[in-house]
């Protein structure tokens, strides 16, 4: 019977892994939308856009939560002189988690999971 419980709570375990670095994956593939959008709205293009992607997947990684994400993104869009407030800019930022989550499950279904 213990053996039946052990495996049991080693699945859950190893459920809870796979959901946690699904969301890893998810919320670094949003931020690098958001990067990339945001790199736009500044008139960046090319390896500055990416370049710039890429330090918001980083500001990411200052705190928990997106708190980090929106007040980079948002003083770097005022330095630009880019009208939008932090509540569009949370809205942006939901609706590109949603993306990356589509993305990320349609090339998971389909066998080519990227990240």
């Amino acid at each position: 019977m213990s053996d039946a419980f052990n495996e049991r709570e080693k699945g859950f375990e190893a459920k809870f892994r796979l959901d946690q670095e699904l969301e890893f994956k998810i919320n670094a593939r949003r931020d690098k939308l958001f990067g990339l959008w945001a790199a736009e709205a500044m008139g960046m293009a090319g390896g500055g856009a990416e370049a710039y992607a890429r330090s918001v997947i980083a500001a990411d990684l200052e705190e928990k939560g997106d708190d980090d994400v929106i007040r980079k993104v948002f003083r770097d869009l005022q330095q630009h002189e880019v009208d939008i407030t932090e509540g569009r800019l949370r809205i942006k930022l939901e609706k590109f988690h949603a993306e990356a989550r589509r993305q990320l499950m349609s090339e998971i279904e389909s066998g080519s999971d990227k990240t």
